[in-house]
């Protein structure tokens, strides 16, 4: 198979330094939209470099290298197709605010290839940290279609218990036509967001927003919602892509607060609240 799971673990720890500047952030900021009313104070925290704050879900394009998935494929033990490739869901834990400017250095490995029948997943951990110590760790699980079936670990459950009750707040955001090829300049150049026929050769009717795109605007969306605007409380954020997002939709973002987290499930309007991310929590300190 083109996975080498041996190879794959056994393989040294890839180390790359990595910089940004005020400049990246407002970009990203603008790719998850960001600055909608462009002059309203809450959003200014977001686009304006004098008053600039860094949402924690910068981590996942900080340094304007390839995302997690394409990562994932360039690493020894790992020769795959990427239209067969899919983002299967993705964590992160800041271990203190995001700098507006740094340069720092993050360790990328596989840490785990799990068995799933019809697809092998591959884990794929980043740790980043800067002169005055760690920054952020995330896994990035990657899902290759058809590398499965060989017997190992199946791994944890996918799954996720269905929210109960009403949820404390619901919010829509506006996908713009254009969003995915706005995201694409933070450094996830993956054809599958752009072209039409690399989108149907992976499976797709049409280009389909980067999930990554959809957990930025999922985490501004609690942040603004029930944070107050304070980006620095987030201490962590788990998601699990169980659809996509077309661009020109609507997401329907609803929120369960509970005691230092917020349970979320992110659907497509236009599709009848079809799931785009489940399993969704957000972990954040007290104000």
């Amino acid at each position: 198979m083109p996975v080498d799971i041996t190879r794959a673990l056994a393989a040294a720890p890839r180390t790359t330094e990595i910089s940004w500047t005020p400049g990246d952030v407002q970009l990203y900021h603008l790719g998850i939209g960001a600055g909608v009313p462009a002059t309203d104070p809450r959003e200014l925290r977001y686009t304006l470099e004098s008053r600039l704050h860094v949402l924690p879900s910068f981590a996942t394009v900080a340094g304007g290298g390839p995302p997690g998935v394409i990562a994932a494929l360039s690493m020894p033990g790992v020769d795959v197709d990427l239209a067969r490739v899919l983002h299967g869901g993705q964590s992160l834990r800041v271990h203190r605010p995001l700098p507006v400017r740094a340069t720092a250095t993050r360790t990328d490995r596989i840490t785990a290839v799990h068995d799933k029948g019809k697809a092998a997943v591959l884990v794929l951990r980043s740790d980043a940290a800067d002169a005055d110590g760690p920054l952020w760790t995330a896994e990035a699980q990657v899902y290759v279609r058809g590398e499965g079936g060989w017997g190992g670990d199946r791994g944890p459950s996918a799954g996720a218990p269905e929210e109960q009750g009403a949820p404390d707040r619901t919010v829509e955001r506006p996908v713009r036509e254009d969003q995915a090829l706005l995201y694409r300049l933070t450094g996830d150049l993956n054809p599958l967001h752009a072209d039409p026929g690399f989108a149907r050769r992976a499976g797709f009717d049409r280009p389909v927003l980067h999930g990554l795109c959809t957990y930025g605007m999922t985490l501004k969306a609690v942040v603004d919602t029930l944070l107050d605007g304070d980006v620095t409380r987030v201490r962590s954020c788990t998601a699990r892509f169980a659809g996509v997002t077309y661009p020109g939709e609507t997401l329907r973002i609803r929120m369960w607060r509970g005691d230092g987290t917020v349970r979320v499930a992110v659907g497509a309007v236009d599709r009848g609240d079809a799931p785009v991310l489940t399993g969704t929590t957000v972990e954040f300190t007290q104000g």
